[in-house]
């Protein structure tokens, strides 16, 4: 279990104008003492995933792509590097070789290697590759939402993925460089759901891991008719729980084999994968909004079957959950919807915001939010182009979300949410080098992507004909 230290502030009025530079520590960042609740202390985000295994060569039933593939040595030099997990750099430089990051500091105090070719970025920002979770685009087709019945976990999106997907082309020339590419919404398990680099010679290549999660929705998208069970909110919640359990006595029987306590149990593929939400080896990601139905989220995956859970998605005023979430260890990715309207007070609520700072949330007594390193941000693309996954940042921003939490919240935040932060998600020594060379600000939405390395290797180059906005 990572426990990651948060100040969790009471108000959605915090300022969305955090300086850059102020970017990367990685302890919390203090609010202005007017923001703070009265003897209000810093709590602890423990993201809840007790028995997930400490290296890849632990996983039983997940599979990692590969690492350290093939690359030049690259030494990048730009005006600011932004690590996320460390200070940022002024003048300084990452050098890369065969997928992976060898050095980061500044001009002058890295040694590059000798035919290292060396790029000068200018007054750019070095910024890691951004992290997708609620990605639908990694296919030539767009219909991601067949139905047998009301739950599927055996259909996998594992089989879809292609590289030169023109829609993958533009996630990459926006900045992404992993995404999470899982079955829609229209029944309440979708299916299982992929890892996966945006760039890559074959997806065997780009593969980071497989399952990436379990696909869930619950209510909402899925009020379908889809089959006899899950036309209402009761015979979907039943049809979830009937078919994890499913898992769940799979996963029971294969531990007593493994314990020399009971018979092995018959190889059943579907099942198989189900056994690994147990085994804690990779999340379910739910597809949930409203406060009701976030709340059956929490209390049927978490704490009923004692899942690690995911929530992309989020919206409308599941927020009003977001102490109920903390205490859970549940993160949030929020969106595509960045706003909510609340009726009974006339506001425009900024849902990331809410979500990160707490607050009143129409309850007599403000609650505390899920802080700096419990909220992400995701597009559910193609409903919102993957390309702009920064504007929907921004526009989280815009409403109350502050700015580091908003640049975390683009990187190691989501990559921690789904168990890959060893590999990706900040610039460290040793991780993927995943990057991209922005002309300013990532959240800020004039800057865009003028240079994309993804394992190393430039993918991405902007057309200098091509007009700027």
């Amino acid at each position: 279990m990572s426990a990651f230290v948060v100040t969790a502030t009471l108000t959605a009025a915090v300022t969305a104008a955090l300086a850059v530079s102020a970017v990367g520590q990685d302890t919390p960042a203090a609010a202005p003492a007017a923001q703070q609740p009265a003897a209000q202390e810093p709590v602890r985000f423990e993201m809840w995933h007790p028995n997930t295994p400490k290296s890849e060569a632990d996983y039983k039933v997940a599979k990692w792509g590969p690492r350290h593939l093939p690359s030049p040595g690259y030494a990048f030099f730009a005006q600011k590097v932004l690590p996320i997990t460390s200070a940022p750099i002024l003048d300084g430089v990452v050098v890369t070789r065969n997928g992976t990051i060898e050095a980061i500091g500044k001009r002058g105090e890295v040694t590059v290697p000798a035919g290292y070719e060396r790029i000068e970025c200018g007054d750019s920002i070095l910024f890691p590759g951004i992290i997708e979770l609620h990605c639908h685009i990694a296919s030539p087709s767009f219909d991601l939402n067949d139905t047998v019945h009301p739950t599927n976990p055996e259909f996998r999106t594992l089989d879809l993925i292609s590289m030169e997907h023109d829609q993958i082309k533009m996630a990459r020339a926006g900045g992404v460089s992993t995404a999470l590419y899982i079955p829609g919404s229209g029944s309440n398990m979708g299916g299982f759901g992929t890892l996966t680099k945006t760039y890559g010679k074959n997806p065997d290549e780009a593969l980071v891991r497989f399952p990436g999660s379990l696909k869930i929705a619950q209510a909402g998208n899925p009020e379908r008719g889809s089959g006899d069970l899950g036309t209402d909110m009761m015979g979907m919640a039943e049809g979830i729980r009937m078919t994890l359990l499913d898992g769940k006595r799979y996963w029971q029987e294969m531990l007593a084999f493994e314990q020399g306590t009971g018979p092995k149990p018959q190889y059943d593929p579907t099942l198989e994968l189900i056994s690994g939400l147990f085994r804690h080896e990779y999340p379910v990601s739910v597809h949930t909004q409203i406060y009701q139905v976030v709340l059956e989220t929490l209390q049927e995956l978490r704490q009923e079957l004692g899942l690690w859970t995911v929530i992309v998605h989020g919206t409308f005023d599941g927020y009003r959950l977001s102490e109920d979430l903390l205490k859970a260890g549940v993160p949030v990715a929020g969106g595509p919807r960045a706003y909510h309207f609340d009726r009974g007070t006339g506001a425009m609520e900024g849902v990331l915001a809410n979500y990160a700072n707490g607050g009143l949330h129409g309850w007599r007594s403000p609650v505390l939010g899920l802080g700096r390193d419990g909220v992400g941000v995701n597009t559910d693309s193609p409903v919102i182009a993957e390309e702009q996954l920064t504007l929907q940042a921004a526009m989280g921003v815009r409403l109350g979300w502050p700015h580091e939490w908003a640049l975390r919240g683009l990187t190691i935040n989501a990559a921690r949410f789904v168990g890959i932060d060893h590999r990706v998600g900040s610039l460290e020594v040793g991780k993927d080098a995943d990057l991209g060379i922005w002309s300013g600000d990532p959240v800020d939405p004039r800057s865009h992507v003028e240079l994309m390395v993804i394992n190393g290797t430039i993918c991405y180059r902007r057309n200098p004909d091509r007009p700027e906005w």
